[in-house]
């Protein structure tokens, strides 16, 4: 077994928090029970917690499945897409595959909001990535060209990014597979923000790498090597904005890893604002249609959506990903790998303060950086009930359900 524990970067080291530790592991409190609703051979996980992967009525679960795990994905790699049926024994329903997925984030499998039937994952085919629309019950099938990033509220539109871009320079978000067309070009004007039509597959340049990278300046000096791109984007609750980072990494290796800063944007790509520019800028979703929660430096943050660059501390913790229960005042988290091994995961209530530990998880140290398990806690419809990828169980990474006391 390789020890990746050390091999980790910047954003995913342990950063030892006052108090934190205790909180999270009271010697009484009893972690909550999960239950598992997959197992090998094969390796399930849904990746990250900012999409829908339950049906409304949360009986059917979106799922992907490997039979690798543990290398980086290679262009002839593809993984197969499908949904657990709750109610008959947790039944896998194939529904299609996949050449254009990572460890972290898979192929961007979602139910498309607004619907109770179609699901939507990105895929190649020949030398493009593709989404792909189907609706789970009648089998019917649409292929738009583009890939999608993060799907409106509505259903209707999806913000999208230069995955081949992202492959070029942040190894476990890209997709493998179509070389980036302007890989020697440090601040390129050809890789976009875009929005796509889910409809017509209509898709519109917003603004490029370039327009950012010259267009606002910095906190700290930015060289003529620097590589920049685009990563991570997200709609705002009520869809009338967008919110993106902006990432560039030093070529001579002035810095280890990547600098980043945040930025929202209206529907149409104009009204572009500064959320923030402060150093370690990491996990983070809307809380509500004006305000941001950023994991930052050493804890939970948040923003108002206002350019004002003001931040208020919600809780000191390490890194890790939180998402807000119904009624935004319950936040779901969970973390990296502490010294000990374990993934904690809570719950944390933003107006009386009060931690709830509800599991601790073991990540084995051959299962860090890029192939990494996160648990990626994320919510049912009804907010009742977690999903977690974890490997936890000696089987490989597989899927649980945990049920919340509030």
């Amino acid at each position: 077994m390789k020890d990746l524990s050390s091999e980790v970067p910047r954003d995913q080291e342990w950063i030892t928090v006052e108090g934190f530790e205790r909180q999270v592991r009271r010697s009484e409190t009893r972690m909550l029970p999960c239950r598992g609703i997959t197992c090998g051979p094969q390796y399930h996980w849904f990746g990250y917690y900012d999409k829908f992967q339950t049906d409304p009525t949360d009986r059917f679960v979106l799922s992907m499945r490997a039979d690798f795990e543990g290398r980086t994905p290679q262009p002839e790699d593809y993984i197969e897409v499908g949904m657990i049926d709750t109610h008959q024994k947790n039944a896998w329903i194939p529904l299609g595959r996949s050449k254009a997925w990572n460890w972290q984030q898979g192929c961007m499998l979602q139910w498309l909001p607004q619907s109770p039937s179609k699901v939507l994952w990105n895929d190649r085919v020949s030398n493009r990535f593709v989404c792909r629309i189907r609706d789970v019950f009648t089998g019917d099938e649409s292929v738009i060209d583009c890939p999608i990033y993060h799907v409106h509220p509505d259903g209707k539109a999806a913000v999208c990014l230069d995955y081949s871009r992202i492959q070029s320079v942040r190894l476990g978000y890209g997709y493998a597979g179509l070389p980036d067309p302007q890989q020697e070009i440090l601040r390129p004007d050809k890789s976009c923000m875009e929005i796509l039509d889910l409809t017509t597959g209509r898709r519109q340049g917003l603004f490029s790498v370039a327009d950012i990278a010259n267009g606002y300046p910095y906190q700290d000096a930015v060289e003529d090597d620097d590589k920049h791109y685009f990563i991570h984007a997200q709609w705002s609750p009520d869809g009338s904005r967008f919110l993106f980072l902006h990432c560039w990494s030093s070529i001579s290796g002035r810095f280890p890893d990547f600098n980043t800063r945040m930025f929202t944007a209206s529907a149409d790509g104009g009204d572009i604002r500064l959320v923030t520019d402060k150093p370690l800028i990491s996990h983070f979703v809307w809380h509500s249609p004006r305000t941001i929660c950023i994991w930052r430096e050493d804890g939970f943050k948040m923003f108002a959506d206002d350019g004002s660059g003001v931040e208020t501390t919600v809780y000191h913790a390490p890194n890790g990903h939180q998402s807000f229960l119904p009624g935004g005042e319950w936040m779901i988290a969970d973390s990296y790998a502490d010294p000990t091994g374990f993934q904690n995961l809570y719950l944390y209530n933003l107006r009386t303060a009060q931690v709830m530990p509800i599991g601790r998880y073991f990540l084995p140290a051959d299962c860090r950086g890029e192939f990494r398990c996160d648990l990626h806690p994320r919510l049912t419809r009804s907010g009742r009930t977690l999903l977690l990828d974890t490997v936890h169980g000696g089987l490989g990474r597989q899927m649980v359900m945990v049920d919340l006391p509030v």
